[in-house]
């Protein structure tokens, strides 16, 4: 396990980024992130097979899906998804993260349709009410964040564990040290040698590069209560489906301006933010990074495949 956690991969591509209707500019919301090598595909909208296939991802590759909420710009591209791993030869098992409405709107439509997967779904419901843990292996963990929006609705945080050190070779060949005494520096522990000798982690160990966080936020209206679970992430995605001239109709329809989106992401104390989730009545988006860095400097445009890394 030596090499683990070192220089791993975490980054976000945009498949989508519209809000609502498609148009010939943007997708209705999808995005993979590829967290150590595994892809995770975060919302489903329409034409998500389309840009997988446009940016060279094998859809076979993704094993876990996450839906934020059961508006159509967020979830109508899955079942088509579905039903082509299924035509692809998929044997295997896919974890499926959602609103628990969406297994009973699934389960319906393969039913009159008649289809019949040959791999396994995993449903695992989520909710609105708290942060919650969905899933996690030995070097991430994701979790779903409680937004306020017309419906339920959920956005997705993308964690790395803890880092464990390494030890320096020097170290590991002037004492010829066991992958037992390795382990024991790593862990923080004082090794103390045959000869009395004792070795010190602190001096040992090369100190590991902190964990990096990823929040997504869907669908949500301005809302505080969201910045204690996005605070310090190294990189946020957060909707903008208008700017301050439709202050009035984004608090109408739960939405967030530009303007409301990097004040969370200040007030988050995040490190970088992404804008997405633009509304058609726009032609084009520089006025959102305008209105956006007037509150927060470190701020970017979503577009369709454009990957962000989510750096140290």
């Amino acid at each position: 396990m030596e090499g683990l956690f070192c220089n791993m991969t975490f980054d976000v591509t945009i498949l989508g980024c519209g809000a609502a209707t498609p148009t010939l500019r943007h997708n209705p919301s999808a995005q993979i992130v590829n967290l150590h090598d595994k892809l995770f595909l975060v919302d489903c909208g329409e034409g998500t097979q389309m840009a997988l296939r446009k940016q060279k991802i094998k859809i076979q590759r993704i094993q876990h899906i996450f839906i934020s909420h059961l508006h159509g710009d967020h979830y109508l591209g899955l079942i088509g998804l579905l039903s082509s791993l299924h035509l692809l030869g998929n044997k295997g098992e896919l974890n499926l993260y959602g609103p628990p409405d969406l297994k009973a709107l699934l389960d319906l439509s393969f039913k009159v349709s008649e289809t019949y997967l040959d791999y396994t779904i995993n449903f695992f419901p989520t909710s609105d009410k708290e942060k919650q843990l969905l899933y996690e292996d030995k070097t991430l963990e994701v979790y779903s964040i409680p937004l306020k929006h017309r419906i339920e609705c959920c956005g997705f945080q993308f964690c790395e564990k803890p880092k464990v050190p390494k030890v320096k070779k020097g170290v590991i060949s002037k004492y010829d040290l066991q992958p037992s005494q390795i382990i024991e520096l790593k862990h923080g522990n004082v090794l103390t040698l045959e000869n009395g000798e004792t070795i010190d982690p602190i001096d040992a160990c090369i100190t590991p590069d902190r964990s990096r966080k990823y929040s997504y936020c869907s669908d949500t209206m301005y809302w505080e209560t969201l910045i204690p679970h996005i605070a310090d992430s190294d990189l946020l995605y957060h909707e903008s489906t208008f700017l301050d001239s439709e202050l009035e109709r984004a608090k109408h329809t739960f939405h967030s301006t530009a303007r409301q989106a990097a004040k969370i992401a200040r007030m988050a104390n995040v490190k970088k933010l992404i804008l997405g989730h633009f509304s058609s009545r726009y032609h084009e988006e520089e006025q959102f990074l305008v209105e956006a860095k007037e509150e927060f400097e470190n701020v970017d445009l979503a577009d369709e495949g454009k990957t962000f890394s989510v750096d140290y």
